[in-house]
């Protein structure tokens, strides 16, 4: 099986856009969006939903009042100012907790529940590109990198249970925890970004981390005709560091116009269409016919 991971050094380079169109392209691939934090494959793929799972994680502090005595040692001891008191009632605020349980450890009358939090929900869905597996996290809710690997986990199993040998991932932005969460022990990383300052700044620095994990690394420029000098100048830093050149992929409102009808721009006649194609074989794996849907 290969797992294909396209992320971004920042938010807005179309790494989502790119991703549907290569399930379009691929051949039965399971599809796996893991930008928990702002999900939108499913904008362009309209899943079906078939399963519907919570996600839980971390702990959440919660008094009860009925066995309270309003000693107010939680809320000395609480270093987030999360706890407050009114009339002697003292209660926690669930988005200031950051879950520590020093509050439970410390109470004298063992008022403190410390249950598991809900986090968001995690689903298992058909498309008309195939299955796909993608969450949401809940508002101000933590531990994204956890339902990110969750999430690749169970993309992997679908793949296994139905005979898919890919996995195509939408990973998130940046370089933090999600990040890290959806690279590690990935065959390939494509990394989308857009010729300037900030798309090169930020490219530099994702390399690094694919570097770091030891992950065959491809860039593509997204819209790289709105500057073409910046375009050169990335593909060069970019192979100094070890990582191919993928393709170029033109400006094209035709991407916009396709999303609008819910369609990857793959499945036009775009002129930016034929750019994905060209990005697509040039990662090998349009010449499989495992994984390419021609």
């Amino acid at each position: 099986m290969k797992e294909l991971v396209i992320i971004s050094g920042k938010g807005g380079t179309g790494k989502t856009s790119i991703t549907a169109s290569f399930a379009a392209l691929a051949y039965r691939p399971v599809l796996c969006d893991c930008d928990v934090d702002a999900a939108d494959l499913h904008l362009i793929l309209e899943p079906e939903i078939r399963e519907r799972h919570p996600f839980r994680a971390g702990h959440e502090a919660v008094i009860r009042e009925a066995d309270c005595i309003g000693c107010g040692v939680c809320q000395e001891l609480c270093r987030f100012g999360a706890i407050s008191n009114d009339a002697d009632l003292f209660k926690v605020d669930p988005v200031a907790c950051e879950g520590c349980g020093v509050c439970v450890h410390f109470c004298p009358q063992k008022a403190i529940d410390f249950p598991e939090s809900l986090c968001g929900d995690w689903f298992v869905s058909t498309t008309r590109l195939g299955p796909m597996i993608h969450a949401r996290l809940g508002i101000a809710a933590e531990n994204s990198g956890k339902l990110v690997s969750l999430v690749r986990t169970k993309a992997k199993h679908l793949a296994e249970e139905e005979n898919c040998e890919m996995v195509i991932v939408d990973g998130p932005p940046g370089l933090g925890c999600p990040v890290i969460a959806s690279l590690t022990g990935a065959t390939m990383v494509l990394i989308v970004t857009e010729p300037t300052v900030s798309g090169e700044h930020d490219l530099e620095r994702v390399l690094s981390l694919a570097r770091h994990f030891q992950i065959p690394a491809f860039v593509c420029v997204n819209k790289w005709d709105i500057n073409p000098e910046m375009t050169s100048q990335i593909e060069k830093k970019a192979r100094a560091a070890g990582a191919g050149i993928a393709g170029r992929v033109r400006y094209d409102r035709a991407v916009t116009k396709a999303q609008i009808r819910k369609r990857t721009v793959v499945e036009t006649d775009a002129p930016g269409a034929e750019d994905i194609r060209q990005l697509w074989k040039n990662l090998n794996f349009q010449e499989d016919e495992k994984f390419s849907g021609k």
